[in-house]
């Protein structure tokens, strides 16, 4: 069998990629099946130009930072020489500027005459596998499995909210033995990875839950006592979207939200930042204890705007119930209902969907009141 041929990509490719995943109007999937690269290759290239981007309104400083690392280049290549340094040390100079791991790759050479593969890898501090990996695409068969847990979920997280005790392989049985097969897939998925070099804070809702019966309640009496903020995905046919937003507990409007094909921090500050433009700062911010909520981006912006930050118990979903309720409803009442074709199609109906939850839609838990509008009568109340 020949060698696999390894694939290069050109600053323009790269650039020309990163701004079709910030249109958001594809999943990662099918951009990282359109264009052969995987989905972490991509978020990386997606950071590397988010985090350059102001250096195209200040060119005079990208000149001088390039000049800087020009000399410095020249510098150590003079004391090398100066040394007698080694073909492998001349070769390594010559490579020198780019960090992370997408770069290093693409700086092996793998028809290199003076240098092996192997030691280029050891001289890049790269393993060898990362330079033969290849993305690997989920079959239909663990998308059909995926699914399959979505519907157990459903039921499970159902079961529980009603008062019963009974775990997931209960379910599974039952379901099993009456034949139930639901259109409802609910499975949260993973969108919640800790970070353990982030600090984790305190749960800070206790005081708002009650209890009656058997029954566990919340009640926030007013209006921007408290927000949520949460993460959810959209499983589509070309792969996963994931959709960020801001409730108010009170209201139960939601403040902003945002469509993403990636789940960074930027999905949930660029939200956050939003909702503090439109409306005053809430007293209490709560989230789950994803990297993305305990971030330095995401907590810093709380802390600015002296927001105490709260967090649910490790794994605990249940105390951030609010949201989740939202994220089950839209989803009973517009996701799966309805077959949307593309990610702009997908788009355009939760965005209809909002208004009518925000602005035409009963709401049972505030009196068969409107969110939006509890919202702004209070705020024009206490104005």
């Amino acid at each position: 069998m020949g060698k696999k041929q390894i694939r290069n990509f050109t600053a323009e490719v790269k650039t020309k990629i990163v701004l079709e995943m910030l249109k958001e109007e594809s999943t990662t999937a099918q951009l990282s099946t359109k264009y052969e690269v995987s989905a972490k290759t991509m978020q990386n290239w997606k950071k590397q130009f988010l985090n350059n981007a102001p250096l195209a309104f200040e060119p005079a400083k990208a000149v001088s930072e390039f000049k800087d690392q020009i000399d410095g280049l020249k510098t150590q290549n003079d004391e090398l020489a100066k040394a007698n340094a080694t073909v492998d040390r001349d070769w390594a100079v010559g490579k020198l500027g780019s960090l992370d791991l997408s770069n290093k790759k693409s700086l092996v050479e793998p028809k290199l005459k003076t240098l092996s593969k192997t030691r280029q890898c050891e001289l890049l501090q790269i393993s060898r596998s990362v330079v033969y990996y290849k993305a690997k695409v989920i079959s239909l068969y663990n998308l059909n499995i995926l699914n399959r847990i979505d519907e157990i979920y459903t039921i499970h997280r159902q079961l529980l909210e009603d008062g019963f005790n009974i775990g997931k392989d209960r379910v599974l049985k039952y379901i099993g033995t009456i034949g139930i097969e639901t259109i409802y897939p609910h499975k949260k998925k993973s969108t919640s990875i800790k970070d353990i070099g982030h600090k984790i804070h305190s749960y800070l809702l206790e005081p708002y839950w009650t209890t009656s019966g058997k029954t566990k309640t919340v009640y926030v009496p007013y209006v921007n006592q408290v927000w949520s903020g949460d993460i959810t995905y959209i499983r589509t046919n070309g792969g996963f979207m994931y959709l960020a937003a801001i409730i108010d507990w009170h209201s139960k409007a939601i403040l902003s939200y945002k469509l993403s094909n990636s789940m960074d921090s930027g999905l949930v500050t660029d939200i956050l930042k939003e909702a503090l433009e439109k409306y005053p700062a809430p007293q209490i911010f709560n989230s789950d204890q994803g990297s993305q909520y305990t971030g330095h981006e995401h907590t810093g912006i709380l802390k600015e705007n002296n927001i105490e930050i709260s967090m649910n118990g490790k794994g605990r979903s249940i105390d951030n119930i609010v949201i989740e309720r939202f994220f089950r409803t839209l989803k009973y009442n517009c996701i799966f209902i309805n077959d949307f074709k593309d990610v702009t199609e997908l788009k355009e109906g939760i965005n209809n969907y909002m208004d009518k939850y925000n602005n035409q839609r009963f709401h049972s838990s505030i009196g068969y009141q409107k969110p939006m509008n509890v919202y702004r009568d209070y705020l024009q109340n206490v104005a």
